[in-house]
């Protein structure tokens, strides 16, 4: 008998463990096909048509799917089933109609759990289990589709009703013929990479010369799910079935080509391996034994003949080359295997690779250098200035022992950009090292050559991809370092940045001292967050930000032709007038740089290109055929989308509690909205907004002025006694913090407990005394900046400030009226629309009798 495929899972019967392989042992399929080669005994005698063939006991199976012209041998338990099998042999011509159930776990037959579509099956032939005697096998073959219309119960036996339902190949002879020879060739691959019994199945296939018995026949043999299965019988679309089809035999075939090649690459990279293994392994046996032969020295060696002679051609100084030749000798004497000499070898590359004398000739013409940078950076002129006199400073003194130039400010405002160009203006050439998130102090300094996999550290690193030591090193992100039990690297960069010590300085790795006094270290940071001992050793150049008409000047001069270059457009093709720009720094940015507006001038370029692509292709097109788009503040929302900002705070009405505070960020000055709102209770003051300690003690300390001026403030002490007050800063995801808000918070609380409201287009900052007195603040420019971006009209700052009005851009103070207060009594004048009325003097009436004072 032939081999077939073993269907494991089409059992509709309850057995134990014992009987569980014979079971499957004996389950197989067949299709008319492979009848010639089975040995089966059926009972012809029987009449097939004793009863109309609209009306048939219905066989319910678990996890197997009955096709027409398929032949499957069942193992039949459940109750219902056995007397559905006798009921058909008896009364029914040996017809039955077998159903797919949808939930193979479940014992019981219902309707629910049943498919739509079955076949209808003639019982070939019946046997009594092996092994128990409450089950039958039963051998039934399909013959034709059909779908269930109801079912009845009669003594435990399901009887369907139901209609035959032949389906239709909608396909010319032609067009079966070549789908058939498809499929027959897809199932040889799938069954020659899966199906055991792949030959006998395969001159089966072969054989079937009906489209839709050929898609019956492959079904049952392929391992899909089985509502996948159950579809080919529920849906009337042979085409879909087929495609359905052939995409999982394409599928399974490429994996299972997949599959194979990476079995051959392993097999090939494992017999590869080998091969390598065994060669460095003899060639290991045959360095050691020349090694030996010629007394420790393996002259034939390309690499140390390599090293020799750049020894001999470098330019070292006397300390350095002895060290060298030290090593060299050591190199030598070591065989070449060892772990040692690769140490060695690698030691004596980096004395190589390190710049000890070589140097770039460093340009000190100062018309240049303010032409690059005047080129590069708008604006800027103080910083401009400042490095125009270090390096004038320099063309007189060789070696500068000055402070280390250190560029604070907000994020986008061209402090790395500034550092390449005074590279581009001083012939230098620039190293850029990231210091952000750096914790080891080994990143600086190096490992000790102790260490397995040691090597020198950034500085002597960067120095030896420069290859000179006179370059130009950007320290970027200082104030980002951190520092854990791998040491402190802020505190291993006081070498390096200390005028007086960075000429011997000392690498772990190469454990000599480097001259670092030649090198312009400049070094970045966001904000002042840098330990004390670094900072001492720097000189701080502030860079605020950029007012909106820098902003504009910038995108005109840099940001545009920059965008426009970068994202393929041509001249003649787009043009993004200065409205359109004003348009974008008010409603689409709020920062300190350009770096947002930058990202937005792209994305204008970006969909004007794909514009000008979808309609003359990717070809840019030529001068005469250009079309300019023209981009201004009437069509700026169709590239950009809905405004983000609003601009000009002061278009609101006034609000009673509400003030704008002017604070200092990392990325540059905010307004701060400060909300006060009193209600009634029991005196208590709640504060909310994710304030800090500081912040929370500048609320209670606003608080205490308020309430020890309440009769000049006309606020009596049982207001204050039955009022509760709430103080609220929003945004309260965002962190906040500082003193200097202190003036704002007395105002609002002053303006919640009198109902005076508040002019809407004032700001204000200062840090407030609990005798009322507005003390000094830092930041000033970055938060008069906030204030012009954000359209405040009036700002009041401390009286004690108003010095630092001198570093003020011209065209800012233009834009503000700008007035010093010295204390709280001067900024409630200004800031509420009416001042409080005083709590008018009790009446005292003196008893004339006693002479003493009354009070009413």
């Amino acid at each position: 008998m032939t081999d077939y495929n073993i269907d494991k899972d089409n059992v509709d019967i309850e057995i134990d463990t014992d009987i569980d392989n014979k079971i499957d042992a004996e389950s197989k399929i067949v299709t008319k096909g492979e009848e010639e080669n089975e040995s089966v005994t059926t009972d012809d005698t029987k009449p097939d048509d004793t009863k109309p063939e609209s009306y048939l006991p219905l066989l319910a199976l678990r996890d197997v799917v009955v096709y027409p012209h398929m032949q499957i041998a069942l193992f039949v338990g459940r109750a219902p089933s056995v007397k559905a099998v006798e009921l058909s042999q008896a009364e029914y011509g040996d017809k039955v109609l077998v159903v797919a159930q949808k939930d193979s776990l479940t014992e019981d037959i219902d309707q629910d759990n049943l498919y739509q579509y079955g076949t209808v099956c003639r019982i070939v032939s019946t046997m009594p289990h092996d092994s128990d005697e409450n089950c039958i096998k039963v051998l039934i073959e399909g013959q034709y589709r059909a779908r269930v219309d109801a079912l009845e119960d009669h003594d435990d036996v399901l009887m369907a009703k139901f209609e035959r339902a032949d389906l239709d190949v909608a396909m010319d002879d032609s067009q079966q013929k070549n789908t058939i020879k498809a499929l027959t060739g897809l199932f040889e691959s799938y069954a020659d990479a899966r199906l055991r019994n792949a030959r006998e199945l395969t001159r089966v296939a072969k054989r079937i010369d009906d489209l839709l018995e050929l898609v019956y026949f492959i079904s049952t043999r392929v391992s899909m799910d089985l509502d996948v299965k159950q579809s080919f019988l529920e849906k009337d679309d042979l085409k879909a079935h087929i495609n359905t089809l052939t995409e999982y035999l394409v599928k399974q075939s490429a994996e299972q080509n997949i599959e194979q090649d990476i079995q051959d690459a392993v097999r090939q990279q494992m017999e590869d391996n080998q091969r390598e293994y065994f060669l460095n392994e003899k060639m290991k046996a045959i360095k050691n034994e020349l090694s030996d032969m010629n007394d420790g020295a393996f002259d034939s060696d390309d690499d140390i003949s390599e090293l020799e002679q750049r020894l001999e051609d470098a330019d070292l100084p006397e300390d350095v080359r002895k060290k060298a030749d030290q090593e060299m000798k050591k190199l030598k004497m070591m065989p070449p295997a060892s772990s040692e000499s690769s140490v060695v070898r690698n030691y004596i590359e980096w004395i190589l690779d390190t710049p000890w004398n070589a140097t770039t000739k460093v340009s000190i013409n100062l018309d240049k250098a303010k032409t690059i940078l005047d080129e590069d950076h708008y604006g800027l002129q103080d910083v401009k200035d400042r490095i125009l006199e270090y390096l004038a400073v320099q063309s007189r003194v060789k070696k500068l022992r000055g402070p280390i130039l250190c560029l604070v400010g907000p994020p986008g405002v061209g402090k790395t950009s500034l550092g390449e160009s005074i590279a581009r203006a001083t012939g230098r050439k620039f190293i850029r090292m990231a210091l952000g998130g750096v914790r080891d102090e080994a990143e600086i300094r190096g490992h000790r050559r102790t260490y397995i996999g040691a090597m020198p550290g950034k500085i002597v690193q960067s120095l030896a991809k420069a290859e000179v030591k006179n370059p130009l090193f950007l320290l970027d992100e200082i104030d980002k370092m951190a520092q854990d039990f791998r040491g402190d690297p802020a505190s291993a960069l006081l070498e390096v940045l200390d005028p007086s010590q960075n000429h011997s300085f000392n690498d772990h790795y190469l454990d000599m001292d480097l001259d670092l006094s030649q090198v312009m270290f400049i070094c970045t940071a966001n904000s002042m967050d840098i330990p004390a001992a670094l900072l001492d050793r720097m000189e701080v150049i502030r860079l605020p930000g950029y007012t909106e008409d820098e902003k504009v000047s910038i995108a005109k001069k840099y940001l545009v032709p920059k965008a426009i270059k970068n994202n393929g457009l041509k001249e003649g093709e787009i043009e993004i007038v200065e409205a359109a720009l004003h348009s974008i720094v008010r409603s689409y940015t709020r920062e300190a740089g350009v770096r947002n507006l930058e990202r937005e001038v792209n994305k204008i370029c970006r969909k004007v290109v794909r514009g000008a692509v979808e309609n003359h292709g990717a070809r840019a097109p030529k001068k005469d055929e250009r079309q300019l788009i023209v981009v201004d503040d009437t069509n700026i929302d169709d590239y950009l989308g809905v405004h983000q900002y609003d601009y000009g705070l002061a278009e609101e009405e006034p609000e009673i509690g509400r003030i704008t505070g002017l604070a200092w960020t990392q990325v540059g000055g905010e307004l701060l909205t400060i909300e006060a709102v009193a209600m009634k209770g029991k005196g208590e003051l709640i504060v909310t907004g994710s304030l800090g300690d500081v912040m929370k003690e500048s609320i209670r300390a606003a608080m205490s002025v308020v309430r020890a001026r309440g009769d000049s403030l006309g606020i009596d002490y049982e207001t204050f006694k039955n009022t509760d007050v709430h103080v609220h800063l929003p945004e309260g995801a965002t962190p906040k913090d500082g003193p200097s808000a202190g003036g704002a918070l007395t105002t609002a609380l002053v303006s919640a407990l009198t109902g005076i409201a508040i002019r809407p287009d004032i700001a204000m900052t200062g840090e407030i005394t609990l005798r009322g007195k507005i003390l000094r603040i830092g930041g000033l420019k970055e938060k008069l900046l906030a204030a012009h971006r954000g359209g405040i009209k009036h700002v009041l700052i401390p009286a004690t400030n108003e010095r630092d009005l001198a570093d003020i851009p011209d065209n800012v103070k233009a834009g503000l009226t700008i007035q010093p207060v010295a204390t709280i009594d001067e900024i409630l004048k200004v800031a509420l629309i009416s001042m409080p009325k005083p709590i008018k003097p009790a009446k005292v009436t003196v008893d004339k009798t006693k002479g003493q004072a009354l009070h009413n």
